[in-house]
């Protein structure tokens, strides 16, 4: 009795979570945007203490800050944090790529098929959100290539950051096709077995996108 309490449990903060994140990453909540338990309980239906459940969840993700006496509220990046997550992307993605020659054919699969899938949501109407997570999940890809679960994790919770601040941003919609054939570009330098210009390639796109994030984000 007590263990299906606590899965139930369990399922509902999981379920506010991802209903909380939807509305981060949709731009729904702006950076900046206080987070009231006890309103956001009566919108959702829940008690209070499942949405500070949920809350923890999401600052361990960055997602959210809480501030004494100021309560919680949608996490604002500033430029050294922009950088950081550059940096740290980076550090992942050129290591997965890098890693190319010795990765499991399934880790390679997955690269060619996430390209696939960011192709085809550059052409659909799905939305921001869903083309923020295809193209993001060609880098989690590049990652992948390492064969390590707990860089994976970590490349997943810089995810969760990138995608909350690409919510405001619009270049990603307007240059998707360009994008795509970027990304094209460079997985066809791997299958090639050019990876040092696949790694340069990689650099220059990151770069690319940090500058744009800080122009998105007015801190360039």
């Amino acid at each position: 009795m007590y263990e299906a309490l606590s899965i139930d449990r369990a399922t509902t903060v999981d379920r506010i979570v991802e209903e909380l994140r939807r509305a981060l990453f949709d731009g729904e909540l702006v950076p900046g945007t206080p987070l009231r338990e006890i309103a956001l309980a009566d919108r959702l239906g829940v008690a209070r203490s499942t949405v500070r459940e949920a809350m923890g969840v999401l600052a361990a993700e960055g997602l959210v800050t809480r501030a004494p006496n100021r309560g919680v509220a949608v996490a604002q990046l500033s430029a050294d944090d922009v950088r950081d997550l550059s940096t740290a992307r980076a550090v992942l993605e050129l290591a997965g790529v890098r890693s190319w020659n010795t990765a499991t054919e399934s880790a390679r699969v997955a690269v060619r098929e996430a390209l696939v899938r960011f192709a085809h949501a550059a052409t659909e109407s799905g939305g921001p959100v869903s083309l923020a997570e295809a193209h993001l999940g060609v880098h989690r890809s590049f990652t992948a290539l390492v064969g390590s679960p707990r860089l994976d994790a970590v490349a997943l919770a810089l995810t969760h950051e990138m995608r909350l601040a690409m919510a405001t941003m619009d270049r990603l919609r307007r240059n998707a096709p360009q994008q795509v054939t970027e990304h094209r570009a460079l997985v066809a330098l791997l299958e090639r077995g050019s990876i040092d210009d696949a790694a340069a390639e990689l650099e220059a796109h990151l770069g690319s996108a940090e500058r744009s994030l800080l122009d998105a984000l007015h801190l360039g």
